[in-house]
């Protein structure tokens, strides 16, 4: 019996086929801390989906679709593994419909954790697992935040 056929979570990635990620956010704008994340995600994840998310908490003065090309602009040509996308409804449900397998999260601090972890929980309900990713430290007091307010 082979990996794949035995019984239980014997079956091998590539038996399962190539597994997609999304990363979701609003990305206004889309930091240096994001770009590490993306750079990190591509390297656990065969395709990874730069998901660019109307946030209704938010409100960042131009559109999804408009982030969604400045994020384009901002990724490495050779990252052909990663595409932008513009959505605006629930992650969960642009997993399920784009046969995505996880959810990619960046986390800088503790309260960053908490707020995630519930997240996480939510899309975990929902059938799909989130994967966090603790921030480098240099980056961790990077927050598109503070972009912005910095850059005015």
């Amino acid at each position: 019996m082979t990996p794949a056929t035995s019984a239980g979570s014997g079956a091998t990635a590539a038996a399962a086929g190539p597994v997609r990620a999304v990363y979701p956010g609003s990305f206004h704008p889309f930091t240096a801390g994001h770009m590490n994340v993306v750079h990190r995600a591509r390297g656990l994840f065969d395709e990874v989906v730069v998901l660019v998310a109307v946030n209704s908490d938010k409100r960042p003065g131009v559109d999804e679709e408009e982030r969604a090309a400045a994020v384009r602009a901002a990724l490495p040509v050779e990252w052909t593994s990663v595409t932008v996308v513009a959505w605006s409804g629930l992650t969960s449900d642009y997993c399920r419909s784009h046969d995505v397998a996880v959810i990619v999260r960046g986390v800088r601090n503790t309260t960053d954790l908490q707020a995630e972890y519930r997240l996480a929980a939510m899309n975990q309900s929902l059938g799909v697992p989130t994967v966090l990713l603790p921030a480098q430290p240099e980056l961790t007091r990077l927050s598109s935040t503070a972009v912005r307010t910095l850059g005015r």
